[in-house]
C-alpha cells in the first residue's frame, strides 16, 4: 500500500549504509536496503595495527544513491511521490578536511588516495597524543576548561584531537583543507546543496559531544585556547562554525541534482543529521531516566533528562552532557565501551587463523570445499562458541578477562589502555575464554551503569538495541544477570534508521516534536531479557576482582607510558 506521507531514514554504520522507507503515520515499514562499503570491505586506508580507521567518501555517496534507489524500487508504485522528508545518522566523532567549497579533500584532484584526505572515522585512536594535549591544557592554562561538559575528559575518538593530528604529520592536508566538517552534517550539506562550511547547518549533537561546543562558551573552544593548544590552529574557528541546530530542524530541501540521483522530488525536507547511537535512541523510545544501550561493534550508552532537574549538575567521566542532543528540551548524556561485538570478532579472528590460512589453502581439499568449509566455519563460529559457554557451571572457569581491546571509553576515556585475559589453565578451552570475554563486555557495561548512579543519574530501566540485542541470546542474558536489571529489546530490526526517519517526519513538519513522532511510529518491544537472581553473587565477586585487574592493568600501562 502506497503510504499518504513517507519519510526515509538512512543510516551509516561502520560497515554498510542502510535507507529505510516509512509509512508516516504508524512507522510501517514500507521497504529497505544495504549496501556494504566496496573499500572498506577490501581494509583500503586503514592500518588496525596503528589504529588507524579511514573510509573513502565515495563509499558514501554510492552507497547512498544506491540505497535509495533500491528502497524506492522495492516500495510500491508511486511511493516517491509522497516522500516528505529524509534524515540521517552517522557514525561519530567521523570527521573530513574539506576545501573551501565544502568538498571532502579526497574528492580533490591529487588527494584521492590519501588516507588523511578522508572520513577519520569513530574507532581511529592515532590522535592519542593529541587528546593527551588537550586535557592536559584544558585543566592548567587558567582559563575556562573546555572539557568540563565532556565528562571532564577529552577522547582521541573525537573532533579536535583528530583534526590537531592531521595538520601536524600531514602539511600537504592541512595547507588545502579549508575548514573540517561531521560526516553527519556532510550528508546532509550535500542534500541540499549547501556544502559552505559556513552556512551548512552543524548538528547539535555532533558539536556538544565531540567538539567541546556550548552555548556558555558562545560555541567552540576560544582562539586563545586553540592557539596555546597549537598555533597550527590559529584561525580555524572562524572557518567553523558558533551556531548549531538539534535534529528537529530542517537543514532545507533537496537539490536539483540529488533529487534526480534519487528520484525525488525537490521539495523533500532534509533534516539536520546525528550520531547513530543517538537517533536509534530515539528510534528505541528513549525515556527520561532509562539507559537506552547502542549495541554493536562498540557500544554508544544513553540517557535523557529535563534540563530542569540536571542543572547545574556535571557528570564526571562520560563522552558528554549536551541540551537537545538526543531529545530537544532535555539534556542528552552519552556513555559507551570502545569496543564491545568488536571483542567477539577479534576472539573469532584468532579462532579462524588456521582455517584462512590452512585449509583455505590445502591441497586435499577441491576450490569449493575449501570455500564452503571457511564460509560455513565463519558463520557458526559465534552461535558454537555462545552454546557452549552458556552450558557451562558458573564456578567452573577461573577466566577473567578485561574488555579494553580498543582502548576504554566510559568510564574516564583512556584510549592507551589494553585488553588482558588472566586465569588461564591447560583446561582453558575456547568457550571458557569467550565466555570470559563476554562476561568483561558485560563488567563494562555495569561500570558505566554505576558510574552514572555514583554521578547522582537515576537509571529506572534499560533498553538494548542493536545487532548484539537482536542476535545473541547469552550474551545479552550474560549482561541482565551482571548489570542486574530486566533489559528491553525493540521490535525493530533497524532502530537507527527508525529513529533517523521518525526526524525526517518531524523536520518535514508531520509532527510538532521528535516525541510525538516516536510516540505514533515506535514499533514496541519483541522482548525481555530478566536477570538471573542465582547468579548475582558469583557476578558481584567477580565484577570486583575485575575492577581490581582493571586497576592493575591501567596502572601498569600509564607507568610504561610515563616512562617511555
Amino acid at each position: 500500500m502506497v503510504p499518504r506521507d513517507a519519510v526515509i531514514g538512512i543510516d551509516f554504520g561502520t560497515d554498510s549504509v542502510r535507507t529505510l522507507i516509512l509509512d508516516a503515520a504508524d512507522g510501517r515499514e514500507v521497504s529497505t536496503a544495504v549496501e556494504y562499503y566496496p573499500r572498506w570491505g577490501k581494509g583500503l586506508y586503514c592500518d588496525p595495527a596503528a589504529n588507524r580507521f579511514r573510509q573513502h567518501p565515495l563509499d558514501y555517496l554510492e552507497g547512498l544513491e544506491r540505497t535509495v534507489r533500491d528502497a524506492l524500487a522495492a516500495a510500491p508504485a508511486g511511493t516517491a511521490g509522497t516522500v516528505r522528508g529524509i534524515a540521517v545518522d552517522t557514525t561519530g566523532s567521523t570527521p573530513v578536511a574539506v576545501n573551501r567549497d565544502g568538498i571532502p579533500l579526497a574528492l580533490t584532484s591529487g588527494f584521492e588516495e590519501d588516507p588523511d584526505a578522508m572520513f577519520i572515522l569513530w574507532k581511529d585512536h592515532t590522535a592519542v597524543v593529541e587528546a593527551g594535549e588537550i586535557n592536559r591544557l584544558a585543566k592548567s592554562w587558567g582559563g575556562v576548561d573546555f572539557t568540563q561538559f565532556e565528562g571532564g575528559i577529552y577522547s582521541s575518538e573525537w573532533f579536535w584531537a583528530k583534526l590537531l593530528h592531521t595538520n601536524r604529520s600531514n602539511p600537504r592536508v592541512r595547507q588545502a583543507a579549508y575548514s573540517w566538517v561531521e560526516h553527519c552534517d556532510w550528508i546532509p550539506a550535500l542534500l541540499t546543496g549547501n556544502t559552505d562550511p559556513h552556512t551548512l547547518k552543524r548538528s547539535r549533537c555532533a558539536a556538544g559531544h565531540k567538539a567541546m561546543w556550548h552555548a556558555s562558551f558562545d560555541g567552540l573552544p576560544s582562539e586563545e585556547f586553540l592557539v596555546r593548544l597549537d598555533p597550527l590552529l590559529a584561525g580555524l574557528r572562524s572557518r567553523l562554525y558558533a551556531e548549531t541546530f538539534t535534529s528537529d530542524v530542517p537543514a532545507g530541501t533537496l537539490s536539483a541534482e540529488w533529487a534526480g540521483r534519487l528520484g525525488l522530488k525537490q521539495d523533500v525536507r532534509v533534516g539536520v543529521g546525528a550520531f547513530d547511537a543517538h537517533m536509534g535512541a530515539i528510534g528505541g523510545e528513549i525515556r527520561p531516566y532509562v539507559l537506552t544501550k547502542i549495541m554493536g561493534t562498540s557500544t554508544c550508552d544513553m540517557i535523557v533528562a529535563p534540563n530542569e532537574e540536571m542543572e547545574r549538575k556535571l557528570v564526571k567521566g562520560i563522552c558528554g552532557q549536551v541540551d537537545g542532543s538526543i531529545i530537544p528540551g532535555m539534556l542528552g548524556m552519552e556513555a559507551g565501551q570502545s569496543a564491545f561485538g568488536d571483542v567477539y570478532a577479534w576472539f573469532k579472528d584468532v579462532l579462524l587463523w588456521p582455517v584462512h590460512q590452512i585449509v583455505n589453502t590445502s591441497a586435499l581439499l577441491d576450490p569449493s570445499a575449501r570455500a564452503g568449509i571457511v564460509e560455513e566455519t565463519e558463520g557458526r563460529i559465534i552461535a558454537a562458541l555462545s552454546e557452549a559457554a552458556a552450558a557451562l557451571p558458573l564456578e567452573e572457569s577461573g577466566v577473567l578477562a578485561l574488555d579494553w581491546m580498543n582502548g576504554r571509553r566510559t568510564p574516564d576515556a583512556n584510549q592507551l589502555l589494553k585488553g588482558a585475559i588472566t586465569g588461564l589453565s591447560l583446561g582453558s578451552d575456547a568457550p571458557r575464554i569467550f565466555r570470559a570475554l563476554v562476561e568483561a563486555t558485560a563488567f563494562g557495561a555495569r561500570m558505566i551503569a554505576d558510574r552514572f548512579r555514583e554521578e547522582g543519574v537515576r537509571i529506572e530501566g534499560v533498553i538494548a538495541l542493536g545487532g548484539v540485542a537482536k542476535k545473541a541470546p547469552f550474551i545479552m542474558q550474560t549482561v541482565a544477570d551482571i548489570m542486574g536489571m530486566t533489559i528491553a529489546i525493540p521490535r525493530s530490526e533497524q532502530t537507527c534508521a527508525l529513529g533517523a526517519a521518525m526526524c525526517a517526519a518531524t523536520a518535514a513538519g508531520l509532527y510538532p516534536s521528535i516525541e510525538a513522532a516516536k510516540d505514533a511510529m515506535g514499533s514496541g518491544f519483541e522482548r525481555e531479557y530478566v536477570p538471573n537472581g542465582s547468579r548475582k553473587a558469583h557476578y558481584d565477586a567477580l565484577y570486583e576482582r575485575y575492577r581490581r585487574l582493571g586497576t592493575f592493568i591501567e596502572e601498569d600501562i600509564m607507568s610504561g607510558s610515563t616512562h617511555s
